[in-house]
């Protein structure tokens, strides 16, 4: 599957949007690649939220492709790098985020065929559907 193109800059709420739009449709690394713009291209002070969220998103991409291990590390590196961030940057749901990618972690590390990442997909904020 081709990748998403690099480097574009988008709003936060583009950002949010668009990596909806790519979990919702089982392209977890590709909304891993729209968190990773947002990173890269935005203040400063959002980078830790953006590269929480890309991280949790690479975290899905590998439970999806089988890799367990990786996939519940990351998921948890994700979780932690966000939950300490203050009420819902740009609506976005780090409470309800933590407590999935826990959930989902806890249950990949176990004996099991990898997750369906349709299935699995994380809601970011409220009113997006």
């Amino acid at each position: 599957m081709e990748r998403q193109p690099e480097g574009v800059v988008r709003s936060p709420a583009e950002t949010v949007r668009e990596a909806q739009r790519l979990l919702d449709a089982g392209m977890p690394f590709h909304a891993h690649e729209v968190f990773e713009d947002a990173w890269k291209s935005g203040p400063e002070a959002s980078a830790p939220l953006w590269r929480g969220l890309a991280q949790l998103a690479v975290g899905l991409t590998h439970a999806a492709r089988g890799n367990a291990v990786g996939g519940a590390r990351l998921l948890r590196r994700g979780a932690g790098a966000i939950e300490g961030l203050d009420g819902a940057p740009y609506g976005i749901d780090v409470p309800g985020l933590v407590r999935w990618a826990g959930e989902l972690a806890g249950r990949v590390e176990g004996p099991g065929p990898a997750v369906d990442a349709v299935r699995e997909a994380p809601r970011l904020a409220g009113g997006l559907e």
